[in-house]
């Protein structure tokens, strides 16, 4: 359940005013508008378009709805036809909404891709925020954990029931988050936690090996280099808890263990188990 502020959030991070494109160094596109920092970090329209650390050669830039619409149709084409080859995010078919037709989305670009702007999301919230928050995600099942599974996680995780469906504030709160704050560690779960406190918590609060059957068992997924990629906590009864991204479009979840198991794979990455004290 997302409450009305949150919400009206959504729609800022999903049709920001000012919007990011990709587009290529030293080209006529890259004096358009203003440059945007894409360097990684947890700030939301990083997260909804997908911009993190531009590939060489690409350098990103903001325009508005009114500079953007402002532009030479040819222009508009090329941009929005630039984003798909770049990887940014959100940049829908026209032939999959053809209730938009009739409000420009064939006329805005090349006629087969469009751009969310705020005055066309408008009346259209759910319809377009829905599909892209579930992204083809599974949904969190903490409903249908029996509450006696709840109450024999509490001893251990005095956080998670809490946590459990919620959506953060914003983005930031990362899977590293999720399990200290699920295990009482109560200002981890507003902050994008890095390794060193994490590890330093996991050395501090846990012991080697678990089980998965029971609460407090802290999944580690590492990189062939040692580093944490993902974490989760299981909550017993075949239960765990964890947040997919640090995304503000990404809640703490609740899902089988060994639908988090599949959801973690991942080539290279090891898997070890530790037990919260």
């Amino acid at each position: 359940m997302v409450g009305d502020e949150l919400m009206a959030r959504w729609v800022g991070w999903f049709a920001p005013e000012v919007q990011p494109f990709l587009v290529p160094e030293g080209s006529a596109l890259a004096e358009l508008g203003r440059a945007m920092d894409a360097r990684p970090a947890a700030v939301e329209w990083r997260d909804t378009f997908g911009i993190y650390s531009p590939d060489e050669g690409l350098t990103c830039r903001g325009l508005t709805a009114t500079e953007f619409r402002a532009l030479p149709r040819d222009r508009r084409a090329e941009l929005v036809r630039g984003q798909r080859v770049a990887g940014r995010r959100l940049v829908p078919s026209v032939r999959a909404w053809p209730g938009l037709w009739g409000h420009g989305i064939r006329e805005q670009a090349d006629g087969h891709r469009f751009v969310w702007w705020r005055d066309l999301l408008e009346g259209r919230e759910l319809e377009a925020l829905v599909p892209f928050v579930e992204g083809g995600m599974r949904r969190s099942r903490h409903a249908e954990v029996p509450a006696e599974v709840w109450r024999g996680a509490q001893r251990v995780l005095p956080g998670a029931a809490e946590q459990a469906g919620r959506f953060p504030a914003g983005s930031g709160p990362n899977c590293l988050a999720t399990v200290m704050a699920a295990s009482g560690v109560s200002d981890s779960s507003t902050q994008w936690m890095q390794r060193e406190p994490f590890e330093q918590w996991l050395a501090d609060r846990t012991r080697p090996g678990g089980r998965d059957d029971r609460p407090g068992t802290v999944l580690v997924w590492r990189s062939p280099e040692g580093l944490v990629q993902h974490v989760a906590v299981t909550l017993g009864d075949g239960w765990a808890l964890h947040k997919p991204s640090q995304g503000w479009m990404t809640p703490v979840k609740v899902l089988t263990v060994a639908e988090v198991l599949l959801s973690a794979r991942c080539p290279g990455r090891r898997l070890t188990r530790r037990t919260v004290l």
